[in-house]
């Protein structure tokens, strides 16, 4: 296939070009970075650069977006136009170019926090975690009826999505116009949701990059990394290379036989492996050789508590599973050079 791959010299879709090329698979990059498949650079918002790019092209994958977190409002604009301006320009024009096929990057990020019960209510959706609680170092979330401890499960693609912070609201945002995209054109979406991705080429030195990043950036200056609140969070971290060949699968997937034709379905793109972010803070300072992690009981409003994947669907429908051990992935991450911001 001839596939435009949007975001193609970042850290993601880079890896992604290079599966897509190996698979046999044209690829075709757009991204406002030189490299990445090759052409200028160019902008995704560029509406007349889309166009040209997609002329003659099969499919798209979608990973052009602005990524972390947040620092704090003043944010909000720039998330909004690159990631949801930047999506509606490109499906328009994939719609004017007859193009019905995409693969888009989404993120674990629109669950919000994951799955709970409690021993009294069952499954609950607990809401943002007070400030308060936070401040006193109580950073589990509590049963919204009762108040109980609960007790921390995992996320299937059926979960409804809940967003915490304006990340999460922009990734939700993209998938919701894809929907609707496909809806009218009768085009077929994968949403693909990332879990935590790491792995080699992850950019440094910027409040936007991945924990996994900051931390090596860290024990590259010599320093300990700093973990958040206790360090018990549980994440799935999933290697980037792994990630680069559930797009490729993907793609293959929805071109040949769409899940939904005419609409979006979601997959988890995961290790199934839960880990904690001390755990990972540890295996880094370890692989390293640096100092040990230093847990210092801060916090980030925007940040839940746990969130881990149920990875089910991609392996059945898709014929995913992760082939990077996270011992593997984080001893080679420790011993190779992260990029500049």
């Amino acid at each position: 296939m001839n596939v435009l791959l949007t975001g193609s010299a970042g850290f993601i879709g880079s890896h992604i070009a290079e599966a897509l090329t190996a698979a046999g698979h044209r690829v075709r990059g757009l991204d406002t970075q030189p490299g990445g498949a090759g052409g200028d650079p160019a902008d995704v918002r560029d509406a007349g650069a889309v166009a040209e790019r997609l002329d003659g092209v099969d499919a798209v994958c979608h990973q052009a977006a602005k990524v972390g977190l947040g620092v704090d409002v003043s944010d909000l604009p720039a998330y909004t136009s690159v990631n949801v301006q930047g999506t509606a320009v490109l499906l328009a024009e994939m719609a004017r170019a007859g193009v019905g096929t995409l693969v888009l990057a989404s993120s674990m990020v629109v669950y919000g926090e994951g799955a709970y019960t409690c021993d009294r209510h069952g499954a609950v959706r607990p809401g943002p975690r007070a400030e308060e609680a936070l401040r006193a170092g109580r950073f589990e979330p509590a049963c919204p009826s009762c108040g109980r401890p609960l007790d921390p499960g995992v996320v299937g693609e059926e979960t409804p999505p809940d967003p915490r912070n304006v990340y999460a609201d922009t990734k939700l945002a993209q998938e919701h116009l894809a929907a609707s995209w496909a809806r009218a054109t009768g085009g077929s979406v994968a949403a693909l949701r990332y879990h935590n991705v790491y792995g080699p080429r992850m950019p440094r030195d910027t409040p936007y990059a991945g924990v996994a990043a900051i931390f090596r950036s860290r024990l590259m200056d010599g320093r300990a990394p700093l973990v958040f609140e206790d360090g018990a969070q549980r994440r799935d971290f999933v290697h980037v290379r792994d990630v680069a060949r559930a797009n490729v699968l993907a793609l293959e997937r929805v071109a040949v036989g769409p899940p939904e034709p005419g609409g979006l379905r979601a997959y988890n793109v995961a290790s199934g492996e839960p880990r904690t972010i001390g755990d990972m803070a540890a295996a880094l300072a370890a692989a390293f050789g640096g100092p040990g992690p230093r847990v210092t009981g801060g916090y980030r409003l925007g940040d839940v508590r746990h969130i881990v994947a149920r990875p089910d669907r991609a392996r059945r429908e898709l014929g995913f599973s992760p082939s990077v051990a996270f011992a593997d992935g984080t001893a080679e991450f420790a011993r190779r050079p992260v990029t500049s911001s």
